[in-house]
């Protein structure tokens, strides 16, 4: 993000927003007010990049509103999704603490229009010298993330297409679904073949279980959006172990 596409926001409300993120829920509110007056916010469009893994970190970014993709390319320059962002989430919190001329640990683009707000990491590390409280709350997210991603490998080593469908389904439900009486709606601006990457197959291996899915009326495709016909029914396809 270039300092001319950065606009200061002077809106009373971003403390408000900060206070709802879980990394902030117990941070000192002087902390939020010195956050607030650093802090830049920007819109971005769908398919904008903002920021690419060949890019110097310089910042981290936390989502306001829409919908942001976080990718990596592969040894063929294909792109693999490795997670998405809504309302409330934080990307690029990886870029804290490394050394000078690190790059981001992935490429940002917008799913579904919105806008971030924006704090570079030098000022970040500067106000957790003076509170221990957002320190202890960035090792937390941190620590937290980094189970999220060992379970994630675990996963899709070592779970069969259909599991893993099935698992990225209900994480997908859980972060994205609507609930509309006995079925779920998930709204989600991805195809299939990025909803492969997701879980690391084929697009083929994924549109064979959406077919099996749908022949056994689990589920229904409307576009890009999932319908979980039966919740319940749905629910009851997981081994207790998942």
């Amino acid at each position: 993000m270039s300092v001319q596409d950065q606009t200061i926001s002077n809106q009373p409300n971003v403390e408000e927003f900060l206070g709802k993120i879980d990394l902030f829920q117990h941070v000192p509110k002087e902390s939020l007010q010195l956050i607030d007056k650093r802090i830049v916010k920007r819109p971005f469009k769908k398919g904008e990049q903002m920021i690419s893994e060949f890019e110097e970190a310089q910042g981290v970014f936390f989502v306001s509103s829409g919908i942001v993709k976080l990718t990596k390319q592969d040894e063929h320059g294909n792109e693999v999704i490795v997670c998405i962002k809504k309302k409330g989430e934080i990307f690029a919190e990886a870029a804290l603490f490394s050394h000078d001329g690190a790059c981001y640990p992935a490429t940002a683009t917008g799913l579904q229009a919105g806008e971030l707000y924006y704090l570079s990491t030098a000022d970040l590390e500067q106000e957790l010298l003076y509170s221990p409280e957002l320190a202890v709350s960035i090792i937390g997210y941190m620590s937290e993330s980094l189970r999220d991603m060992t379970s994630m490998i675990r996963d899709i080593a070592l779970l069969d297409v259909y599991t893993k469908t099935l698992k990225q389904l209900k994480k997908l439900s859980d972060r994205f679904g609507a609930p509309r009486c006995h079925a779920m709606h998930i709204e989600l601006p991805i195809t299939v073949q990025e909803f492969a990457t997701l879980i690391g197959t084929s697009r083929e291996s994924v549109s064979r279980v959406f077919s099996k899915l749908k022949k056994d009326g689990i589920i229904e495709v409307q576009g890009r959006k999932i319908v979980i016909v039966d919740w319940c029914q749905f629910c009851s396809l997981f081994h207790p172990t998942l």
